[in-house]
């Protein structure tokens, strides 16, 4: 499978997607779902968890995705860790509210580009043959 992140950025660039929903409709197939069931399920993840007070949309819908590939809470879990750590290696944070530079007027990072990075690190959890590819 080639990388699907430019897809992810660009559902969410459309302005139709929350970042949750550009990512986790980027892999519905992949889950087993249809996009539509995709978007019900990562609906109230626009603005992070807890309207900007948590963690990023684009990690919740890759939570999301890895949880549904892996079916395996543990599994899922440690590819969860490993994927919020390579986040904030690159951005700086995981909170949507720090990204977004809010109280500080310094954004770390755009909404576009943290789905990219999320749909990224998505599919090297669960698609390694994806990661493999984007690295050549």
């Amino acid at each position: 499978m080639e990388t699907r992140k430019h897809v992810a950025a660009q559902r969410k660039a459309s302005g139709q997607y929350n970042c949750a929903q550009a990512v986790a409709t980027t892999y519905a197939d992949i889950m087993g779902v249809s996009e539509e069931m995709a978007m019900r399920m990562t609906a109230a993840f626009g603005t992070g968890m807890g309207n900007m007070e948590g963690t990023c949309g684009a990690l919740i819908g890759a939570g999301v995705v890895t949880g549904m590939v892996t079916r395996d809470r543990m599994e899922a879990r440690r590819r969860m860790k490993t994927m919020m750590q390579k986040f904030e290696a690159r951005n700086g944070a995981t909170q949507c509210k720090r990204l977004k530079g809010i109280g500080t007027g310094c954004p770390l990072r755009a909404c576009n580009d943290c789905v990219a990075d999320a749909a990224e690190f998505v599919e090297q959890a669960v698609c390694p043959t994806t990661a493999d590819t984007e690295t050549k």
